[in-house]
């Protein structure tokens, strides 16, 4: 690489929640939409508006916007449909009917002990009450006042939100100054921030993108694994273990396409541009999921280096050459007619940030990162115009981080920025600017994801494969009773919206006993009240089997669960 040649370096942020609102009440289920954006896509905007110099790739799923638009009118009209923030705005908490008192208790300490929890002393005491009281004795719930309640849903709250907005928010210091005793007027304080938050949240990502700042991607719509919905025997390719004793999910091509045409109109419409590239839901990619988003005119899409690597492996059937002569350029995809270039994950760099950092103090993990992509700028100097792509969830990450990451990406981002060897970049920039934007091309891509190169998060244990058998079920149900015509257009917009939920990621994520329990619980239920809704829809009895729980978690994983490693340690 010459003197003036810099370092390319990308990152892409991941934002992703899966769709909690249930469509037979309209209520949210469970709360992480909006606490994310609170406490996370709050605070990601502002270090990226802060550094001139900063850039990054932003990847929203448009189910997560529909829901973040959602909660913005929910806001303006006062009318909450999430039980935390329809406690929050209640003027009168003593109304709250022992079920109700019951489910904030159970959801308002979800929350990392040692960021969230211990350093707020009115928080923490709150907690140890509970401890002492109704964790140990069910019948004390009501010796808990009223002002606990109100005290206990206004921390978790404070919790929650993002560093920047207390920043910038002195009335959020003087409440976490108070620690106790809150009104119906602190309460409605936080309201309206949070109200002025929201409105303006998507804005904020629309003006840095207009700005050139950031390039905004996207995900097939309701974030379903493309590979596995065209074809489910395409696991096998990576994984070696028993897949569903179906051997296909019905139409599931027509399907793949009806996402990622979806989630191209919702960009559209939302931020004003067509979409140029995106990061498929988890990174799965196969052959035909790639040709598919080419001829969809797709410039770019990114995947896991675990999918590179067994790709090379069959492509020059032999030993790996070291990662630094192989990983760190795109490569391009064709079946002759369009093509695509597919950019890959360094998964040690991104799980340094992921699961590494957080425990370091935040300048030496800077001083660190930094330190490594100066080793791949001078190992890599004989490569035309290197680039390293760091890609992980931009919401989880931070909860494990002390003050929700403030000073790690503050950090960063302004070494980063000011440092003589090293660009941040987006992948439309490099596309557009690189003398050799995609010098090596992939004659067949082996198909996996970004978690281990395999499909084995989302398919091939019992519990796994038989969601998807109940998944396959109930569309080839939705299939006859639309071959018989017997839905009118009124029913079918529901229904087919129903279905898209069901075919989302996340349920089969969250099955495996290698997973908390309470969170394997939860997604179990959502998942199978989803099906159960979708056979109500489409006017057919609800099977027996739906009440049958489908997994049961009893582990302790790494973040709880929400993230995982890209490579077995």
């Amino acid at each position: 690489m010459s003197p003036e040649r810099k370092l390319k370096v990308v990152f892409c942020w991941h934002m992703h929640q899966p769709e909690y609102r249930q469509m037979s009440s309209g209520d949210f289920a469970l709360p992480w939409t909006y606490l994310h954006a609170l406490k996370d896509y709050t605070d990601m905007a502002w270090h990226l508006e802060q550094v001139p110099g900063a850039r990054a790739v932003v990847n929203f799923v448009p189910i997560l916007l529909d829901q973040l638009a959602d909660y913005c009118q929910q806001f303006e009209n006062g009318n909450f449909r999430d039980p935390l923030l329809r406690a929050l705005a209640l003027p009168d908490l003593g109304t709250l009917g022992q079920d109700d008192r019951r489910q904030l208790l159970s959801s308002c300490f979800r929350a990392n002990q040692e960021h969230l929890i211990d350093p707020f002393p009115g928080y923490r005491h709150l907690q140890q009450l509970y401890q002492h009281t109704v964790e140990s004795d069910a019948d004390s719930l009501e010796y808990l006042s009223v002002q606990y309640f109100a005290d206990l849903v206004t921390w978790y709250h404070l919790a929650w939100t993002g560093e920047t907005v207390r920043r910038s928010h002195p009335e959020i210091i003087s409440l976490m100054a108070k620690g106790h005793g809150f009104t119906p007027a602190d309460r409605q304080q936080l309201i309206h921030i949070y109200g002025q938050v929201f409105a303006d949240l998507i804005p904020r990502y629309r003006r840095l993108a207009d700005s050139g700042k950031i390039e905004l991607s996207t995900t097939p719509y309701f974030h379903p694994i493309l590979p596995l919905l065209q074809d489910l025997k395409v696991a096998a390719e990576s994984l070696d273990a028993p897949l569903p004793a179906r051997e296909a999910y019905p139409g599931g091509i027509e399907r793949a396409r009806w996402h990622l045409e979806a989630a191209k109109q919702s960009h559209r419409e939302l931020f004003g541009h067509e979409v140029t590239g995106m990061w498929p839901a988890e990174g799965g990619v196969s052959d035909a999921t790639l040709h598919l988003m080419a001829h969809e005119g797709l410039q770019w899409a990114a995947t896991g280096e675990g999918v590179l690597a067994n790709s090379l492996r069959r492509q020059i059937e032999g030993e790996l050459p070291d990662r630094v002569e192989y990983l760190y350029q795109p490569y391009r995809v064709s079946d002759g007619r369009a093509g695509i270039c597919c950019f890959f994950r360094d998964d040690r760099l991104s799980d340094l940030i992921g699961f590494e950092y957080s425990r370091w103090f935040g300048r030496d993990a800077v001083d660190h990162f930094v330190h490594e992509l100066e080793k791949i700028r001078e190992l890599s100097a004989d490569q035309p115009d290197p680039v390293v792509s760091i890609i992980l969830d931009g919401e989880n990450a931070w909860e494990y981080y002390p003050y929700n990451g403030f000073y790690f990406l503050s950090g960063l981002y302004q070494r980063l920025a000011e440092h003589p060897g090293i660009e941040m970049s987006t992948y439309r920039d490099y596309l557009v600017n690189s003398q050799a934007p995609c010098p090596a091309s992939l004659d067949k891509v082996v198909a996996g994801s970004w978690v281990y190169g395999t499909f084995s998060t989302w398919i091939g244990s019992p519990d796994k494969n038989r969601a998807w058998e109940l998944l396959c079920d109930a569309k080839s149900a939705f299939d006859a009773v639309i071959a018989r015509g017997e839905l009118n257009p009124a029913q079918l917009t529901p229904a087919l919206h129903q279905l898209a939920i069901c075919e989302g990621s996340d349920w089969f994520w969250w099955f495996g006993d290698y997973n908390p329990d309470d969170t394997v619980r939860d997604f179990d239920a959502l998942y199978r009240a989803n099906l159960a809704n979708l056979y109500r829809l489409i006017k057919l009895p609800v099977p027996r089997v739906l009440e049958d729980t489908i997994s049961v978690g009893a582990g302790h994983p790494a973040s709880g669960g929400v993230m995982r490693p890209g490579q077995v340690h």
